[in-house]
C-alpha cells in the first residue's frame, strides 16, 4: 500500500468538471489497488483572483511543492481576453506555478486510439499509428523572457532568451525517453533565424554524442507544422521550446481526434503537474459536454510519471480504451454514424469510466 498526498486544482471553465472526474477515476484506482490517498484543493487563474486578488496565492503554492503531485485543470476567462490592459491575468497563476515548482519539461503523448480514426479532420490512412512524444521546454523563451512597450506604446516587445543548461536538461529528458521507444529524436528550432534556435541545435547536437543509439534529426518549426499533418508516423520523440511547443502540440492535438482526448505532465525535479493540455473553454462551462478523457489520461500519467505505479496508469488507459470500444463519446470526438444514445455528458463519461475500472 502507498500513501500519496495530492492537490487537485482546478482552476476556471471546464477546468473544473473535467477535473472532478479526473480525481473521482484516481480514487477509484487507489481504492482498486489498495492505497491510501489524501487530497486538497487549491484556488488557481481567475476563481483566485475573485477569492484572493491574485492568481496563484503563496499558501496555495506551498500547498503544493509540499504534495505527492498536482492535477490540474485549466486557467482562463474570457473578461481578460478583452481586456489587453489587465495587469493581472489568469495565466500568471500558470507560469507562477511552473517557474515556482520548477517544471521545466512539459510532455504531451499525441497518442490516437484507433476508434477514433475518423474523428480527425485529417484521413484516416494518414493517422493510423501515430504515435509522437512531445517534449517542450517550459520556463525559457518569450513567455518569460523582457517585454513591454516603447515609443508612447506603439511599439511591443517579447524577448526570447535561452540558457545551455535549460536546453541541456529537457534534451537529456527527451534522449532518455527515446532511448525506451523507437530511437528517433526529433529536434525542432529556428536555427536559421534566431540565435536562440543556433543554440538550440548547438546543444543538442552535442547532447547526441552521448547517445549514439539515437537517430536525431534537426527540423525547423515551420517544417514541422507542415510534416504533422503530412506524415504524422514519422515523429517519435520531438523536442523544442516553449513557444513552438505550445502552438505544435495544439495542431497535433488534431491527430488525436480532439482537444479533449490529449494528457499533459509538466514535471522538474520535484513535485509534477498534470493537465489536460486544452483551455478553460468558457464558452461551454456548465453545460455537461467537456470532454474529461484528457484530465483522466493525465491521472494515468501521473500514477506511471510520478508515483511509479505502471499497473494503476494502465488501468486507467484501458478503461478509456473500453470506453471508446463501447461506442461512448463526449460530442468533440463523436461523428455523423454515432447514436446520439451513445453520446453521453461529462458526469456519464465518468460514471462509464469508473465502471471500466
Amino acid at each position: 500500500m502507498a500513501k500519496k498526498h495530492i492537490i487537485i486544482a482546478p482552476g476556471d471553465g471546464i477546468g473544473q468538471e473535467v477535473t472532478a472526474v479526473g480525481k473521482q477515476v484516481v480514487e477509484k484506482v487507489a481504492a482498486t489497488f489498495g492505497h491510501e490517498f489524501t487530497y486538497d484543493e487549491v484556488l488557481i487563474g481567475h476563481v483566485a483572483i475573485e477569492a484572493f486578488g491574485t492568481p496563484l496565492t503563496d499558501e496555495s503554492l506551498e500547498k503544493m511543492r509540499e504534495s505527492d503531485a498536482v492535477l490540474f485543470g485549466a486557467v482562463g476567462d474570457p473578461r481578460y481576453d478583452n481586456d489587453p490592459t489587465a495587469a493581472m491575468r489568469p495565466e500568471q497563476g500558470l507560469f507562477k506555478m511552473r517557474k515556482e515548482l520548477g517544471l521545466y519539461a512539459n510532455i504531451r503523448p499525441i497518442k490516437l486510439f484507433d476508434e477514433l480514426l475518423d474523428a480527425s479532420s485529417i484521413k484516416a490512412d494518414v493517422l493510423k499509428g501515430a504515435d509522437i512524444l512531445f517534449f517542450r521546454e517550459l520556463t525559457g523563451d518569450v513567455y518569460f523572457g523582457e517585454k513591454g512597450r516603447r515609443n508612447n506604446g506603439d511599439t511591443a516587445f517579447d524577448m526570447a532568451e535561452y540558457s545551455r543548461y535549460e536546453v541541456e536538461r529537457i534534451a537529456r529528458k527527451a534522449f532518455e525517453a527515446a532511448r525506451t521507444r523507437r530511437k528517433k529524436l526529433c529536434s525542432v528550432d529556428k536555427a536559421n533565424v534566431m540565435e536562440t534556435g543556433r543554440l538550440w541545435r548547438e546543444v543538442v547536437q552535442k547532447m547526441a554524442l552521448d547517445y549514439p543509439d539515437v537517430e536525431v534529426e534537426h527540423q525547423y518549426a515551420d517544417a514541422t507544422a507542415m510534416l504533422l499533418i503530412k506524415a504524422p508516423r514519422r515523429f517519435d520523440v520531438v523536442v523544442t521550446a516553449n513557444l513552438f511547443g505550445d502552438i505544435l502540440t495544439d495542431e497535433a492535438s488534431q491527430i488525436a481526434g480532439s482537444m479533449g482526448m490529449l494528457a499533459s505532465a509538466s514535471i522538474g525535479d520535484g513535485t509534477g503537474v498534470y493537465e489536460p493540455i486544452h483551455g478553460s473553454a468558457p464558452d461551454i462551462m456548465g453545460k455537461g459536454i467537456a470532454n474529461p478523457i484528457a484530465s483522466v489520461l493525465s491521472a494515468a500519467l501521473m500514477f506511471d510519471i510520478s508515483f511509479g505505479m505502471k499497473a494503476e496508469s494502465d488501468a486507467i488507459i484501458q478503461a478509456v480504451d473500453k470506453l471508446l470500444k463501447d461506442g461512448f463519446r463526449t460530442r468533440d470526438i463523436a461523428d455523423t454514424a454515432t447514436p446520439d444514445a451513445k453520446i453521453l455528458s461529462t458526469e456519464a463519461i465518468g460514471v462509464q469510466l469508473l465502471k471500466n475500472i
